[in-house]
């Protein structure tokens, strides 16, 4: 399979670290080496520390380059800060005072985040020609809203809209943190917590089912669409319209 562009949902965390690992080394049968990596680290204007994901990631390309042999092409690696926290706002904080009695009364505050996050990489994606987004979501932590099939398979499709292909390529393989931890030791990666920026809303308790969660995604989505369309067309004043702040001026 020809090398191509691939962007990482890049966290800092155990799941993206072990995906960058797999990109820039080719050691997955189902992830061949990139050309290009571009690790999106995501800010919704909620977390602290953020000197953590870009550590790790120098760390870990480092160590990883390390390892390949003299006669390899290694990938370059680009670390990129995107803010989504105006669409994170949007989508939830602004109305979630409305949205939670039409959702059973769910926290989605995850859920929103995340579908911010897989937008803004959307639309960075069609922009820079890079044509692949890989997340980290595993079935070991499917007891969080947003890695769920409710969630990847409703992403995945709106990305398809647009001609970008999403894979959540360690759903299955890693099955178990023991897995996880195995893979990155292996490679004299860190294993264990502290690459991620630390959230308000991470542990954040929710008793929302797969269905509250697609009943939420199902409005929000095609409002989604129609706000990248317009970021991408230029359409400044209609993309704002699409997600108007909370508090209007009188």
């Amino acid at each position: 399979m020809d090398k191509q562009d691939t962007a990482i949902l890049f966290s800092g965390g155990s799941d993206s670290l072990a995906l960058y690992a797999m990109a820039i080394t080719g050691l997955s049968q189902r992830l061949p080496r990139a050309r290009k990596i571009h690790l999106l680290h995501m800010l919704n204007g909620m977390s602290r520390f953020p000197e953590f994901p870009v550590t790790r990631m120098d760390l870990a390309r480092k160590i990883l380059e390390a390892q390949l042999p003299d006669t390899e092409d290694i990938p370059e690696t680009r670390y990129l800060e995107l803010d989504m926290g105006r669409l994170f706002q949007g989508l939830w904080l602004d109305r979630f005072e409305e949205l939670m009695p039409r959702f059973n009364g769910k926290n989605l505050v995850c859920v929103a985040c995340k579908l911010a996050m897989h937008t803004r990489a959307i639309i960075y994606c069609v922009t820079h020609y890079v044509p692949v987004i890989l997340a980290g979501y595993a079935r070991k932590q499917s007891f969080f809203p947003e890695q769920t099939h409710a969630f990847m398979d409703r992403t995945a499709q709106l990305s398809a809209d647009f001609g970008i292909a999403t894979s959540f390529p360690l759903y299955d393989e890693f099955e178990s943190e023991a897995i996880s931890r195995h893979f990155l030791e292996d490679l004299g990666l860190p294993s264990t917590g502290g690459g991620e920026r630390k959230c308000l809303f991470c542990q954040t308790l929710t008793t929302a089912e797969e269905k509250d969660i697609a009943a939420y995604l199902d409005e929000m989505i095609p409002r989604v669409r129609d706000y990248i369309g317009h970021r991408l067309s230029g359409r400044i004043k209609a993309a704002a319209d699409v997600f108007p702040s909370g508090r209007q001026e009188s």
